[in-house]
Parts: structure tokens; sequence; C-alpha cells
């Protein structure tokens, strides 16, 4: 791929998958309890994060500014794999509002039982992920939201069937909310594409973006490809 090509790549991705972002409220105890087919979950980054494991693990507690006061919260954020951690919301028309640990505990579902049910909201709400060829030898996975385009990387169904077909594994990125990536590892010139290309498209996407590293998926699971990229 020349220098024009690749650039041409880099502003397909940005331009053609830019979205306006729907408000996100933080969690609040005192809203009433949502139904749970409601429950979805989204990718955020993890800035300075490489987990090497795809296991849920709680981030711990945080602040945000409630009514214009900076007030600790206890979210239902778990650190996933890389330099991506997943938040569990509640979906509506006009806003998604964040799930706390206790909003959670109350579902009675394990983090990841939740996550299959919120991945399954997603699907029936916003429709099942397929995928089209794109630039440079990759394929870019959608939905009916481009807004939650990126939490099909969490649908383990749609890998393993695409498993099926590409054996020798999937190298996947996340480098924006709306810019969920794959080949197949076989492909050596477009997987050479995509380890050069993360970086540009994960700095590029400002607050929308998710993740600078690189994924592997085959049949023992996720693990990382190559590591996150260091940002200026």
């Amino acid at each position: 791929m020349n220098i024009r090509n690749f650039l041409r790549w880099i502003t397909a991705l940005i331009v053609g998958t830019s979205t306006a972002q729907s408000p996100s409220a933080p969690p609040s105890s005192s809203a009433q309890v949502p139904d749970i087919s409601t429950l979805m979950v989204v990718l955020r980054e993890s800035e300075g994060a490489n987990k090497k494991d795809a296991e849920l693990r709680p981030l711990g507690k945080a602040t945000a500014t409630i009514d214009g006061k900076v007030v600790e919260i206890n979210p239902a954020w778990f650190s996933l794999i890389g330099d991506m951690h997943i938040r569990f919301v509640y979906d509506s028309p006009a806003t998604m509002r964040g799930l706390s640990e206790e909003d959670l505990k109350g579902l009675n579902l394990s983090p990841d039982q939740a996550l299959r049910v919120a991945v399954q909201n997603i699907k029936r709400t916003y429709g099942k992920p397929h995928y089209r060829p794109w630039e440079g030898g990759l394929f870019i996975v959608e939905g009916n939201s481009p807004d939650l385009d990126s939490s099909y990387f969490l649908d383990l169904e749609f890998w393993q069937n695409l498993l099926r077909v590409h054996p020798e594994g999937l190298v996947v990125g996340v480098p924006k909310r709306g810019g969920l990536l794959f080949v197949p590892a076989s492909d050596s010139t477009a997987v050479n594409n995509f380890r050069r290309g993360i970086a540009p498209l994960f700095t590029t996407s400002n607050n929308m973006r998710v993740s600078s590293a690189l994924y592997l998926f085959n049949d023992t699971g996720w693990s990382v490809f190559q590591d996150p990229q260091p940002t200026q």
C-alpha cells in the first residue's frame, strides 16, 4: 500500500463512520429501575492499560460530576483486554444511563451473564452484526447503530461463526466506536497494513477512540496480537 492509499485508508474510517454520540449519564441509584431488555454494554478506552487476558475484572470506584459537584461513584465498569474496558448501560431514546455495581447486583446476574444478556439485547434492538469489505484488505463490522458497532467485539457467536470460515484466526481492531475492523490472520499483506494503520486511526478518532491495540481471535479465544501503541 503506497502512502496515498494509506492516507485514503485512514480518511475513509474517520469520515465514513463519523456519527453524533448520544449523551451518557453517570450511574444514579435514585433512577427508576429500567426493564432488563434495555441493558446494553459499550466499549471504552483504558488509557495506559495492556491487559493480556479477557477475564472481566471490576475497575472499582471513579468520580463523576453530578449537578455541578464532583462525587465518588461505583460504576459497573470492568477491564476487558488490552487497553479496553466495558461499561454496562441502560438504553433509552435520549441517552444511555450507566449502571452502578449495586444496580448490577440487583439484577442477580454475574458480570459474564450480564454481558451475554446485554449483547443479545443489542442484537435484538439494533440488529445482528454484518460485515463488508473495506480498505486495504480489511473488513468493517456494522449494525444498525454506529454508536454501538464497537460492542459487536463482545459478540462471541459472531466471531465463532467467522472462525469456521477462517480457522487460522482473525486479527481485529477497534480504533473508534464506529470502527470495528478485522482481517483473516492468513492475509499477511492486510495484516501488515493493519499493524501500521491502527495507531493513526486511533489517534485521529479523538473522543470517540477506543483502542490502539490489535487483537487475535482463534480457537483459544481472545489475545493481544499487537500491544497498544504509544500516542502523543
